[in-house]
């Protein structure tokens, strides 16, 4: 799968299973992860000169996004995200 223009395609990470003090969290208070593995990267933005302005992130980056950041696609079984690269804070 490839995105669009700015559109990047990440791999949440696992949701924490414990706290860091061993007490174990219910499936019910899970939180939606925030860090995830860029999967797929688009070819960049269009400028208003009309020159594409190449995407920051790369394939293989770990990255930290918005808790509510982009919208949630299955494919070939598989939970993914696909994002505005704006939408991702930063890369570990």
């Amino acid at each position: 799968m490839k995105p669009l223009a700015d559109r990047v395609i990440v791999r949440a990470a696992a949701a924490e299973e414990k706290t860091k003090s061993g007490i174990i969290i219910p499936d019910t208070a899970k939180e939606k992860p925030q860090r995830g593995e860029v999967v797929a990267v688009g070819e960049g933005k269009t400028s208003d000169a009309g020159a594409i302005i190449k995407p920051q992130v790369q394939v293989g980056d770990q990255v930290l996004y918005g808790k509510y950041a982009g919208t949630e696609i299955t494919v070939d079984g598989e939970d993914l995200l696909i994002m505005r690269e704006s939408d991702i804070f930063a890369v570990l």
